[in-house]
This record gives C-alpha cells, structure tokens and sequence, in this order.
C-alpha cells in the first residue's frame, strides 16, 4: 500500500486544486474503470510492451484507488487483507497451485472427492 508520505502527498496535490469537489465516489470509479482500460490498451495487441507507458497507467489506475478510498473512508491495508482472506478460501494452495481454474470449479471438485465412507461429496453417514 501506499506510504503514509505517498497519501499526504496525493492529499497535498487535490487540496491544493480544489479538485475534491468533484471527486465523488461515483466520478473516482468511473476513472478507475478508465484507467484500467488505458492499462490493459498497452498490452492490446500482445508482444512488447512500453515499460514507461504501463508504469504510468498503473500510477493512475492506483491513485484513483487510493482517492476512492480516502472518499469513502477505507483503510486500503485493512480491506485487501479481509479479500485475500476471502479468496483463500476459495482458492485452496493444495487445490489451486499451479492451476489456473475459477473458484467455482474447485468448489465442485471439493464436492465429488469420495468422503470417508466412500461417497462423494455427502457428509450424510451412508444409508447402506
């Protein structure tokens, strides 16, 4: 995440504009959309791609992050710690390691591996 001084600084230069009028938590997400759009154009076509463009994009893409954030007051360390507790979740490591596969594909997996008692996917006691 970006340093306390990274945050004071981006603060500093919206401050400094009277820009955060416009700021609302709806114009930030459609230029986070509009960015990412401008990131993902540096690799349209596959091949090389311009290090300088894409690092550019990125700064971008991430700044609006950071202002959305700070608009909506959300600690950006805190909430991508509870995602990647949620995306663990759905993507075990032994599971997952090297596959790259949706976690609804590995949570029916989860369900037809043989239980204990042989039948897949029931944590009922076999009827037999």
């Amino acid at each position: 995440m970006p340093s306390a001084a990274t945050l004071a600084a981006l603060r500093a230069f919206v401050e400094e504009r009277d820009w955060d009028q416009f700021h609302t938590p709806e114009n930030l997400a459609k230029s986070i959309a509009i960015e990412s759009g401008e990131l993902l154009e540096c690799f349209q076509w596959g091949g090389e791609f311009d290090q300088t463009r894409v690092e550019g994009e990125l700064a971008d893409v991430v700044t609006y992050c950071v202002h959305l954030a700070n608009r909506i007051g959300v600690d950006l360390d805190d909430i991508v710690l509870r995602k990647l507790e949620s995306t663990r979740a759905k993507y075990p490591a032994e599971q997952a390691k090297g596959r790259m596969v949706k976690y609804t594909q590995l949570a029916a997996e989860r369900q037809e591996r043989p239980t204990e008692s042989g039948s897949a996917g029931s944590s009922e006691p076999d009827a037999s």
